[in-house]
């Protein structure tokens, strides 16, 4: 047996969007099981996201720390942000994001890894870049407003981040994921093996 996440959509018989906000939505399926009922699902409908987990050449990873309000957190996370635009290309997303949330552009791309961050309840599909060979960007500086003007801005060793995560420290999805697929990539193949930065995502098409 494979062991590989197949694209499948069962019968919906109705659908309504009880909420809608200013990026995403709430969506309610009546949606038909393998026994003939039919039950209702609820769960938001998002965009889909990119993030970057940034190494620099001392080995460390550029990370942000955010207030989070729906956790009542402070978080230190990579740099994340939302596909804005249908369709947009999620390696010029990533290398937007880099640039506004840290000032730092970098030569070298690659797609670490896709994730689902909340299937049970959520469609957000996140792709995680691996940039290196980093740079402080050109340019005046994208100007933050709301939670990001608060931010702190860090680079981090990755075993220390490895740490936080398996002591419970560092609690963020993109970051946790994107430290040990980092960890796992290294004692793996390597990471010059990884997928190229345009690489086909399926969970969220676009034009290269």
């Amino acid at each position: 047996m494979t062991i590989k996440d197949t694209a499948e959509e069962w019968e919906v018989r109705a659908t309504e969007t009880p909420f809608v906000g200013n990026k995403t939505s709430v969506r309610t399926d009546d949606v038909v099981m393998p026994d003939g009922s039919v039950v209702r699902r609820d769960y938001q409908v998002h965009p889909g996201s990119v993030a970057v987990l940034a190494l620099d050449d001392q080995g460390r990873v550029l990370v942000i720390r955010q207030y989070r309000h729906p956790v009542r957190h402070k978080l230190w996370e990579i740099p994340a942000g939302l596909l804005d635009i249908p369709g947009e290309n999620p390696l010029h997303a990533a290398q937007r994001e880099l640039y506004e949330e840290a000032h730092v552009k970098a030569e070298d791309w690659r797609v670490l890894t896709d994730v689902f961050t909340t299937p049970g309840g959520c469609d957000e599909a996140v792709r995680i870049f691996l940039a290196r060979d980093l740079s402080e960007a050109e340019g005046q500086r994208f100007e933050v407003e709301d939670e990001e003007a608060d931010m702190e801005l860090s680079r981090v060793p990755v075993d220390e981040l490895v740490r936080g995560v398996l002591t419970g420290e560092l609690h963020n999805n993109c970051l946790v994921v994107g430290v040990l697929s980092l960890i796992a990539a290294q004692q793996g193949d390597g990471l010059d093996a990884l997928r190229p930065a345009e690489a086909p995502w399926p969970a969220r098409p676009f034009e290269a």
